[in-house]
């Protein structure tokens, strides 16, 4: 684990049949869905749910998405996304995705995130406005 980087998170998807186009493949629309999921799940393991961050009046817009399909997923394959948070500060925070089917590496992105205030949606400091939610982040990225 490089310093600074917080551990992965796994989360294991099969690929649905509405999720493919003609040719079998998963849709190049699907892959930020299943980041969302692997995102989602991740978040939780840092002892809180994007419903409870919303509760405690933080939102997380999506302002940037990457992805770079390396090969294509099928019908039925059995894919681990895997997330880390390759980049945390005060103000936004970037996730880091791998798809990856038997070993290899089928697909890979990022997502950023600002923090802003749920009703004004005016960007904050998660350190000052949520600092044991900062705190729990940082402190998995000096594992």
């Amino acid at each position: 684990m490089r310093k600074g980087e917080l551990m992965d998170h796994e989360v294991n998807i099969t690929a649905r049949y509405a999720e493919t186009d003609q040719m079998g493949i998963v849709h190049h629309s699907v892959y930020p869905v299943w980041f969302e999921v692997a995102r989602t799940e991740f978040i939780k393991t840092s002892g809180i749910t994007y419903t409870q961050l919303e509760k405690d009046g933080v939102m997380l817009p999506l302002s940037e998405l990457t992805c770079k399909y390396i090969y294509p997923v099928h019908y039925e394959d059995n894919v681990t996304i895997r997330v880390n948070i390759e980049k945390l500060s005060f103000a936004k925070i970037t996730f880091g995705y791998k798809v990856i089917l038997d070993g290899r590496i089928m697909s890979e992105g990022t997502t950023t995130h600002g923090f802003v205030d749920s009703k004004t949606f005016r960007p904050v400091s998660i350190k000052k406005v949520m600092p044991e939610f900062y705190e729990k982040l940082k402190l998995t990225a000096e594992k």
